[in-house]
């Protein structure tokens, strides 16, 4: 036997303490009326009190109320097998990790405020595979797909710009990273988004793109930051807070390239979101576009499903409080004028 529900046993601790109270008040009763009049007297005024009836009442009165108690934890015994399948989507978040990310025109900045987004969507997602990738200059599958969130939580929470140790960003490693780790024997359900300033210094998006439309994956794109371009903070060695510069001592500006991941998007099938500082974007993504594609068998595995017994206790307490009042608390005869 198992419980569907075993969170209210702590209700027997409810029972327990109406037990405690009448035996509390059925021993204060009674030696109220023995120190008032005796035991002697007692016997002569009151003739027809049936201590042991009252106990049976109230001990009827717990077990109704423990058998209650027991039909709420939802007993089960006996069970069938069933096929159970969970349908959803491959989706691959790729993130860019470079410099350029700690850009602060989005507050805290580029990066953090990312992070902050996947996580909130990923509390959204039931059943929907998720995996992780991280690019700059190269690209690294982070977390595989996976429909332990907790698990891509953690992965996520150690992501780190500069966690690529080659420089610049190359979206089209992404791309080709996400190729890499879709099955290619599936033909839907293959998204992935990328989150990104768009400033492609190495490789060519365009060309990954129509890889990627060969093999029906879906690129999503969002990009954050400002067209007007924003200057990279950074520490150095020392602590101090600094400027990122150019080898000429130049102050470094990172401006968003929308052009280009619009590009990429309308080749797969996608669309392009601008992030802004009250909507990340991954929202509207998810909401709009990718809640409504048709979604496939992603597990599906033999599950035990166990009959609820419930109500038999139910039904034992209900006999019980109809016998409950036929009890009289007065030493009479079976069939006299009440039991």
């Amino acid at each position: 036997m198992k419980f569907g529900d075993i969170t209210f046993y702590y209700w027997f601790l409810g029972v327990f303490i109406l037990i405690m109270f009448y035996v509390h008040a059925f021993n204060v009763k009674k030696k109220i009326i023995r120190g008032f009049v005796g035991e002697n007297i007692e016997n002569k005024l009151l003739p027809d009190i049936d201590y042991r009836r009252r106990k049976i009442k109230i001990t009827f009165i717990i077990m109704a109320l423990s058998l209650c108690v027991l039909a709420l934890m939802r007993p089960q015994w006996g069970f069938k097998w069933e096929q159970v399948r969970k349908k959803g989507l491959d989706i691959l978040i790729a993130v860019d990790v470079s410099n350029s990310m700690l850009a602060e025109d989005i507050k805290p900045n580029r990066f953090e405020r990312t992070k902050l987004a996947i996580q909130d969507m990923v509390r959204k997602l039931t059943g929907d595979r998720i995996g992780l990738i991280a690019f700059s200059g190269s690209s690294f599958l982070q977390c595989p797909l996976t429909i332990d969130y907790s698990g891509f939580m953690l992965t996520l929470k150690d992501l780190e710009v500069g966690s690529i140790p080659i420089g610049g960003t190359s979206i089209s490693s992404a791309i080709i990273e996400a190729i890499n780790t879709f099955d290619a024997q599936e033909q839907k359900n293959k998204i992935l988004i990328v989150i990104t300033d768009g400033e492609d210094h190495e490789g060519d998006a365009i060309r990954a793109a129509e890889r990627a439309k060969k093999e029906n994956i879906k690129i999503y794109c969002i990009g954050i930051g400002s067209t007007e371009g924003e200057i990279i903070p950074y520490l150095d060695s020392n602590g101090k807070r600094g400027f990122l510069k150019d080898r000429e001592g130049n102050v470094v500006k990172t401006r968003l390239d929308e052009t280009l991941l619009q590009k990429i998007a309308l080749m797969t099938g996608g669309s392009y979101v601008r992030s802004a500082s009250t909507d990340f974007g991954l929202d509207i993504i998810y909401n709009e576009k990718l809640s409504k594609l048709e979604k496939r068998d992603i597990e599906s595995k033999m599950k035990r499903n166990y009959t609820e017994r419930f109500q038999f206790p139910l039904m034992a307490a209900f006999i019980i409080l109809l016998i409950e009042p036929l009890i009289g608390d007065k030493k009479r005869h079976w069939f006299g004028d009440r039991i």
